[in-house]
């Protein structure tokens, strides 16, 4: 089965930056999407970020130009720079895998942006 865990979490200042990075286990087909989601208290779950199998990228109105999704070289993992923190952006953050006819979430890792 395939699995997914989230790393990278953690409390910062506005303004501070993070990595947050993703790792798979299991075998999937190598035409997929990597995506992040985040969801913050009381809110629905948002896309924030994805990369596509030839390396694509979308992002959110609201994280373009603070965020940048990546792929390892192994293409196990995927990773999630946050280069510019603001409060809005405290949620937890969820790695997600789409493929054909099956999609795989990891449990979360949480971000809390204050001062």
């Amino acid at each position: 089965q395939v699995q997914l865990v989230e790393s990278g979490g953690g409390v910062v200042q506005p303004g501070g930056s993070l990595r947050l990075s993703c790792a798979r286990s299991g075998s999937i087909s190598r035409f997929n999407t990597w995506g992040w989601y985040r969801q913050a208290p009381g809110k629905q779950r948002e896309l924030v970020a994805n990369i596509a199998t030839f390396g694509s990228t979308n992002y959110a109105d609201s994280v373009n130009g603070r965020f940048t999704i990546s792929r390892a070289n192994a293409k196990n993992s995927v990773g999630l720079q946050i280069i510019i923190l603001i409060p809005d952006d405290t949620a937890v953050y969820y790695c997600h895998i789409v493929v054909v006819g099956r999609t795989y979430w990891g449990q979360g890792t949480q971000v809390t942006v204050s001062s």
